[in-house]
């Protein structure tokens, strides 16, 4: 039995554009923060369980949502509500479940991020590993936000990719929300540069470990929001992606800009 779980907040836009991709499990249970649009009309549609939790963090979050899968369900497949799983990647998350490796209890994938009716490949980072298909009671997630996986077993990588769409609610609501995510990642950021640096990190086989310690060392550059510009646009090709490329690099660079400045008010008010 295969469960997808989403997590929810007024994803009328885009909801049943994720559910209908959804087809090929068995149940699927929204995890919602009290949305005021119709977001659960749209779920109930789908014969979608509906939960509901005030949000606090993102690791609390999931981790709730987690817990309210069935114990009849063998593997979860959650994804975020402005992501949509592909006939490709559905075929090979299938295959996966039914006959992979049985070391494995978690598969990571890729995201094919969407701005502006296009795949901006080289500025958005292009490949990141994203947790999204667990073998059920096998998962638990950490950090408040930009969460961390951690599992049981062994990990593995799906080679198709979901489709994202991270600006299905207008820039507004991406200024908004990256509004939130900066101060949550400024806080988080005050706590983890008083932890010690483990320089082997850098090059753990362990991507938690890895990311973990590169964004520790990025912490610590002058003119950090400026570099990340120049990593994205320069250094990862974002330019081939054109205007919606440097737009996109752009955004990052506010958005890293809102982080680095919060962090130092912090610091004063310490």
């Amino acid at each position: 039995m295969i469960s997808a779980l989403i997590l929810t907040y007024n994803e009328e836009n885009i909801i049943s554009q994720c559910l209908e991709a959804l087809y090929f499990v068995d149940e699927i249970i929204i995890f919602d923060s009290f949305s005021t649009d119709g977001t659960l009309d749209i779920a109930k549609l789908f014969n979608a369980k509906i939960f509901q939790r005030s949000f606090d963090n993102y690791a609390a979050q999931r981790n709730a949502a987690l817990s309210k899968v069935s114990n009849n369900s063998d593997w979860i497949v959650m994804v975020d509500a402005d992501e949509i799983v592909t006939s490709e990647l559905k075929h090979e998350i299938l295959h996966a479940v039914e006959s992979g490796d049985p070391s494995i209890t978690m598969y990571r994938i890729r995201r094919k991020d969407m701005f502006q009716d296009k795949w901006i490949k080289q500025s958005s980072g292009y490949p990141t590993w994203f947790p999204r298909v667990f073998k059920n009671n096998c998962v638990s997630v950490q950090r408040e936000i930009n969460e961390e996986y951690y599992t049981t077993g062994e990990e593995g990588q799906l080679e198709q990719h979901l489709l994202h769409y991270p600006f299905n609610k207008g820039l507004t609501w991406w200024f908004n929300k990256h509004n939130r995510y900066s101060e949550m990642e400024a806080k988080k950021m005050m706590d983890e540069v008083k932890e010690p640096f483990n320089f082997n990190h850098l090059f753990s086989k362990n991507a938690v470990l890895r990311r973990k310690a590169q964004k520790r060392l990025s912490y610590k550059l002058p003119f950090r929001p400026f570099f990340v510009f120049i990593a994205f646009y320069i250094l990862k090709r974002g330019f081939l992606n054109g205007k919606a490329g440097y737009t996109f690099c752009k955004l990052r660079f506010m958005y890293e800009t809102m982080i680095d400045l919060k962090f130092k008010q912090f610091k004063r008010e310490q």
